[in-house]
């Protein structure tokens, strides 16, 4: 048993390496791993890692926590990116800004498709099964309609938040009902402010580099004229 646990840290640490994404994998040991997603397989775990993945017995994990110090996303240009033509539809189609969907990709699952999280949000936009069925969804995984059900539920947010950038997210991450209870504010959680300041620094990164998609991404147009809905922001140090 112990050379079955000195082999398991051996192996974690030939794996790990700062991530991008916001969790953490808490062994029994006390060593923290970084993850950018991970799925579950029976009594075991599959972790993503910078570098490959790893399967673990469930019962070597202590928790799984969301990670407050993150290594920035390098910027690419949408078109380049991972899925950049699917998130460019789904970007006319609700009229969203790209680099908004970009961002909360990038935050919510590094751009792995099968990426589940600790309390079963699913794929690249992270969509809770029920949020996905209300917005249509059949299959979850499928990058298509995982990054249309969530540009459709950003731009709903963003329509009821009248584009405030930081309660979008903020729902996004937690809930309206959250924001809602907690005086339209950000809810107080560490995960979710958390969350917010991520989006935020790697959505105004996008913007202060001077990235194109936006103005090649052009409005839906519905019966009443639209406009792309680019959020307002606050300064960052705020969040």
């Amino acid at each position: 048993m112990r050379l079955k646990y000195l082999a398991l840290s051996t192996l974690f640490l030939a794996f790990a390496a700062p991530a991008s994404r916001a969790e953490y994998v808490v062994l029994r040991s006390g060593q923290r791993l970084a993850v950018t997603g991970y799925q579950i397989l029976g009594d075991k775990y599959r972790l993503q890692i910078r570098g490959g993945t790893v399967v673990i017995p469930a019962e070597e994990i202590l928790s799984i926590e969301p990670e407050e110090v993150f290594t920035p996303v390098p910027r690419v240009e949408v078109s380049k990116e991972p899925f950049g033509e699917l998130i460019r539809a789904a970007a006319e189609r609700y009229s969203v800004d790209a680099d908004l969907i970009t961002s909360v990709i990038a935050a919510e699952s590094n751009f792995e498709p099968k990426a589940i999280s600790r309390r079963n949000a699913r794929g690249l936009m992270q969509l809770l099964p029920a949020t996905a069925t209300r917005l249509g969804v059949k299959n979850i995984f499928d990058p298509q309609e995982n990054i249309d059900a969530g540009t459709h539920y950003l731009s709903d947010l963003l329509l009821l938040y009248k584009n405030d950038l930081v309660l979008t997210l903020a729902a996004y991450n937690a809930g309206p009902e959250r924001v809602q209870r907690y005086g339209h504010r950000v809810p107080p959680f560490a995960e979710t402010i958390s969350y917010v300041r991520r989006v935020r620094q790697t959505y105004d990164r996008r913007k202060s580099s001077g990235s194109p998609v936006a103005s090649k991404t052009p409005p839906r147009a519905p019966a009443v004229a639209a406009t792309i809905r680019t959020p307002t922001t606050i300064p960052a140090a705020q969040f």
